[in-house]
């Protein structure tokens, strides 16, 4: 690159990594507020939500950059406009072409880093997130022990405890069990404890109360006892079957038979290739999105009230080439052969940013055409 190319790129990735820092975390704060409280409420330690927050990253980043990218270029492309920058580099000979390289560049740097999350990070993090909140959600204990309030380990099944003191004993607990449908139970006791014992987990009740409501007969009976234990272990099935996601798996591993695929998802063709190719199109709208953005504000020269109009210009453009990249997803789902439509807004975006620098290029090309059709 040249010593221009290298300013100009390099300033682009500078206001790109700020923006894309701001962006990621307002992002992050607004998903983390639900997150920690949905952990923290369920009894799970603070290691957790910050575990949680990592896996959640990548997919959360390749989000914001096509923002970030787009950001950046209009910012520079403005600045270096309102600086006289590019009127000087357009005086001594260069042309929209040649001012729209390092843009290029910066894109496609852009491009090649979100290909790389999309392709490999995103279904990485996602898949070993999945694990941990299948792992949390068989975690009978850690889904007991939240005082004060009424937990549902199964629909058939409530419990609660008022408190829990610092070696672990439950205060004031209530257990009630309808997973028969002949009768009901209830347990009350004044104290409990969990009690591990390899992959089983048992409820030792201590000074209690048992009530057996016998639906057929309408009969209540009741029982004082001393201690009893009750076994929670099938509370929370631990059978898991294994299913291949295909959100979750890397693109090596959708680059094999479809068939094969759509038979161990659950998916459909279509599914895996909206999936496939969205991973190689989301980054190729990271370039539309730089090239848009440095177009418009080249061919919207000098005004008093600034480049406003310019930035909602190629706002408006990204949000309807957004919008029609969304609809065409419906079409490759239904029919794994359409998928070239996923590219088509790029391509159509690449266009319009080439049509506005060859505008930017001939800016008489309007007033010759007339001309032309006068003397005709």
């Amino acid at each position: 690159m040249s010593r221009f190319d290298r300013y100009v790129v390099s300033q682009l990735l500078v206001l790109f990594g700020f923006f894309s820092l701001v962006l990621v975390a307002i992002f992050w704060i607004n998903r983390a507020v639900v997150l920690f409280d949905r952990l923290i409420g369920d009894g799970q330690t603070a290691f957790v939500f910050l575990e949680f927050s990592a896996l959640g990253l990548p997919k959360l980043i390749a989000t914001v950059l096509p923002i970030a990218t787009f950001a950046a270029a209009v910012y520079v492309t403005n600045r270096m406009s309102s600086d006289s920058e590019l009127t000087v580099l357009q005086a001594t000979g260069s042309g929209p072409w040649r001012l729209a390289r390092p843009v290029a560049i910066y894109g496609g740097c852009v491009a090649l880093a979100l290909a790389v999350l999309t392709n490999f990070l995103v279904p990485m993090a996602q898949a070993e997130l999945e694990e941990r909140e299948r792992e949390i959600a068989q975690n009978i204990t850690s889904r007991l022990l939240t005082e004060g309030t009424f937990l549902h380990p199964t629909e058939q099944v409530t419990f609660y405890t008022r408190d829990i003191d610092e070696e672990g004993v439950l205060r004031d607990v209530f257990l009630s069990d309808r997973r028969d449908a002949t009768q009901g139970v209830i347990y009350t006791a004044a104290e409990a404890y969990l009690v591990r014992s390899g992959d089983a987990t048992t409820l030792i009740m201590v000074d209690g109360l048992a009530q057996r409501l016998d639906r057929d007969q309408l009969r209540l009976s009741t029982a004082n006892f001393a201690d009893f234990s009750f076994d929670i272990s099938a509370l929370v099935s631990t059978d898991t079957v294994e299913t291949l996601t295909i959100a979750n798996t890397a693109t090596p591993g959708l680059l094999g038979d479809w068939d094969d695929l759509a038979a161990r998802s659950g998916d459909s063709r279509g599914d895996i290739a909206e999936e496939l190719h969205a991973r190689f199109a989301g980054p190729l709208f990271c370039l539309v999105a730089a090239l848009i953005g440095f177009s418009t504000l080249l061919i919207g020269g000098f005004s008093r009230f600034g480049v406003w109009r310019e930035i909602v210009i190629a706002f408006g453009l990204l949000i309807a080439l957004d919008g029609a990249r969304s609809t065409l997803v419906g079409e490759v789902r239904d029919d794994a052969a359409l998928w070239p439509l996923l590219y088509l807004p790029s391509l159509v975006g690449l266009v319009l940013a080439g049509g506005m620098l060859v505008h930017a290029a001939n800016p008489g090309w309007r007033a010759r055409l007339k001309r032309r059709r006068a003397a005709a």
